[in-house]
C-alpha cells in the first residue's frame, strides 16, 4: 500500500515501494480531449518528451476527461499534457482537474497548450493548471519546463 507523504508524488512513492531507482523516467500522458481532430502538435510534443528520455503515453484523439484521468492513474503518470485547439479549454481543463481531485490524484501535474487566449491563462492557473504553452512555444521550452516542474521537481517547484 502506498501512503501519501506531503511533498512526495505518488510516482516517487511507487518507485520507492517497488525498489525502482529515483531516476526512473518521468511518465507523461499527452492527450487530445474533446472533438478537436488536429493532433500534429500533440504528437510533436509527445515525441520531444520521449526523445528527452521521458515515458510518454499518447491517448489519441477524441478523449473524454474521464478517459484521460483514468489513463493517467492507470499508467502512474507524473503529468498530463493536454492539447486543446477547439476553444473548449476552460471546460476541459476544469473537468480534468476536478476528476483528479475526486480520485485523490492532485499530485499529477496538469499542463497544456493550444489556441488559448491570454485572458484565460490566469483563470486556468486558478483552476490548478500548472502551465499553458501558447503558439510559438518551442519543444525545448516544454521539455525544460517539464523537467523542472514535474515529478520529484514538483515537490520543490
Amino acid at each position: 500500500m502506498l501512503l501519501h507523504h506531503p511533498g512526495r508524488t505518488a510516482a516517487s512513492a511507487y518507485r520507492e515501494a517497488h525498489h525502482m531507482p529515483a531516476t526512473s523516467p518521468l511518465r507523461v500522458v499527452v492527450a487530445k480531449p474533446g472533438l478537436d481532430g488536429h493532433d500534429r502538435g500533440a504528437k510533436v510534443v509527445a515525441r520531444a518528451l520521449r526523445d528527452a528520455g521521458m515515458e510518454v503515453i499518447y491517448t489519441g484523439l477524441h478523449q473524454t476527461p474521464e478517459q484521460i484521468v483514468e489513463t493517467a492513474i492507470a499508467e502512474d503518470a507524473d503529468a498530463i499534457g493536454l492539447s486543446v485547439l477547439s476553444g473548449a479549454h476552460m471546460t476541459l481543463f476544469k473537468k480534468v482537474r476536478e476528476l483528479l481531485t475526486e480520485r485523490d490524484a492532485d499530485d499529477i501535474v496538469v499542463f497544456g497548450g493550444g489556441i488559448i487566449p491570454e485572458a484565460d491563462l490566469q483563470p486556468l492557473a486558478e483552476l490548478g493548471v500548472h502551465k499553458i504553452f501558447t503558439p510559438g512555444a518551442t519543444t525545448v521550452e516544454i521539455v525544460e519546463w517539464v523537467r523542472a516542474n514535474v515529478g520529484d521537481a514538483s515537490a520543490t517547484a
